[in-house]
């Protein structure tokens, strides 16, 4: 089985031609052409910045809403109290509650994919930091998972707002898209993020910002963009 599918993926490798950096529309059309597996892939986007993540000014961190969703059904944990709870679980929240989750995540459960609270949460949260921290699941204001208005928010990341942050490599790395999604839906995400990526590029970043662009399905290849024609294809929208 999994040389089959080893022979397969090396088939469609080669629709992609080694050492060509291909423009936006291009290599949003061949990433299309790439499917390999039995299931519906995601359409990734991996980009290097020209950021050192080790200092404070040069984060890039944020959110942005993609026109047509990821695809994903995301399940939302929202950590919160009294009237709240009932608003979030209305919102589309999959749980909702206080310290009975904060202690069911002390014991190890983790069948949630994002964890939205309002800030008076947050120093009961606190002691979760290391166990929600490693994976990348701590609320945090600047990704919009702190939020006063927690119906406002879970209904956000329901309906397609995605969060990102750099790595310490100045990577960052998001799902845009399914691979059933028109072309169309695809690039008005790929538009969509590029944009707001571009929109947060800090002052102490110097010379070429968008380093390495990257699209890729699941389990296919990457097909790599010219990073400068990315950036006037963002520029010219």
């Amino acid at each position: 089985m999994a040389g089959k599918r080893g022979k397969k993926y090396l088939e469609i490798s080669k629709l992609v031609e080694i050492g060509k950096l291909y423009e936006v529309k291009e290599a949003l059309d061949l990433v299309g052409k790439t499917r390999t597996a039995n299931f519906v892939e995601t359409v990734e986007v991996a980009l290097r910045l020209g950021v050192d993540p080790r200092h404070a000014d040069q984060q890039v961190r944020g959110t942005v809403v993609l026109p047509n969703g990821t695809g994903k059904t995301v399940k939302i944990l929202a950590i919160t109290s009294g009237a709240n709870i009932e608003k979030a679980l209305e919102a589309g929240a999959d749980y909702a509650g206080a310290e009975e989750y904060i202690e069911k995540i002390q014991q190890g459960w983790f069948e949630f994919d994002l964890v939205i609270a309002t800030p008076d949460m947050m120093p009961k949260l606190g002691r979760l930091g290391k166990v929600l921290g490693t994976k990348g699941l701590m609320p945090n204001p600047k990704s919009g998972t702190v939020a006063t208005d927690i119906a406002g928010a879970v209904s956000e990341f329901k309906k397609g707002k995605l969060a990102f942050r750099v790595d310490k490599l100045g990577s960052i790395h998001v799902p845009i898209g399914k691979a059933d999604f028109s072309p169309e839906k695809i690039e008005e995400n790929f538009r969509a993020f590029l944009t707001e990526i571009s929109r947060m590029k800090p002052s102490a970043s110097k010379g070429q910002y968008l380093k390495t662009v990257a699209v890729s399905l699941t389990m296919g290849p990457g097909v790599k963009m010219d990073p400068l024609l990315v950036a006037k294809y963002v520029e010219t929208k």
